[in-house]
């Protein structure tokens, strides 16, 4: 993606990552603090480091909503809950694939969007 207006320091696009914690599957407590832990992690690396140029895109008002969670075999799935546009949806596809995370398909999940997913 390009940055425009990066040169005016345009700040625009607010990104948010949010770990969910509650799963169909329930670890011992023991793995559940460590799961939970590189959760946390995970989220805060994609939303301030990895996700990061998605501030330079949008207008003033426009924000991207991420869930991060795990599926049953441990691995982190993500899923945008938000409308937003298909570049940037594609963008954020990119990144957590490049990152090895895998999409999150479920239906049910509090999911904002109103466009057919």
């Amino acid at each position: 993606m390009s940055h425009p207006g990066r040169g005016a320091n345009r700040y625009t696009m607010t990104v948010t990552v949010l770990p969910i914690f509650d799963t169909d599957f329930r670890p011992d407590a023991g793995l559940a603090k460590i799961m939970n832990e590189r959760l946390r992690q995970a989220a805060n690396a994609l939303q301030d480091n990895h996700l990061k140029e998605l501030v330079y895109q949008g207008q003033p008002d426009d924000d991207v909503v991420v869930y991060l969670s795990y599926n049953s075999k441990f691995s982190i799935r993500w899923r945008v809950v938000n409308d937003v546009p298909e570049e940037v949806e594609a963008f954020v596809a990119e990144v957590c694939g490049g990152l090895g995370y895998i999409p999150w398909k479920i239906a049910g999940l509090n999911v904002f969007k109103s466009k057919g997913s």
